[in-house]
């Protein structure tokens, strides 16, 4: 692909923020935790969670806006509707969306996520109970 055409950052970026992503979540989870057991650390812990979900939310933002303007830019929902042939630049763009869904981590992202609020609210419960 040429200079003006998307295509998708390399591995480690992919799962550098993911990992950050990651961290945020765990560290927005475990301040349930820590407001229990060592209450001096939800402050700490709370800004890692913070500045780490806004680096995370800014490359998540800039992705979906990269899909978005591609599809705008080379007009592909028009030619799909339209059954138009696509040329051989469309169909490049094309597969630049198509892999960049496929290399997303954001279904793990989620499913994570998913399994570390469960564990943060059970162990709430836990915790307050045994007060």
């Amino acid at each position: 692909m040429h200079e003006g055409r998307p295509h998708i950052v390399p591995k480690y970026i992919i799962y550098g923020f993911f990992a950050l992503g990651l961290i945020s979540a765990i560290a927005f989870r475990a301040i349930i935790v820590l407001q229990h057991l060592e209450p001096e650390w939800v402050r700490p812990v709370w800004y890692i969670g913070a500045v780490g979900y806004f680096l995370f939310f800014l490359y998540r933002y800039k992705i979906s806006k990269k899909r978005k303007m591609a599809i705008e830019r080379f007009q592909l929902i028009e030619k799909v509707k339209n059954n138009a042939c696509l040329t051989d630049e469309d169909r490049e763009v094309v597969l630049y969306l198509l892999s960049s869904v496929k290399a997303s981590l954001e279904d793990i992202n989620y499913a994570i996520i998913f399994l570390l609020s469960v564990i943060a609210v059970a162990a709430d419960l836990v915790l307050s109970v045994m007060k």
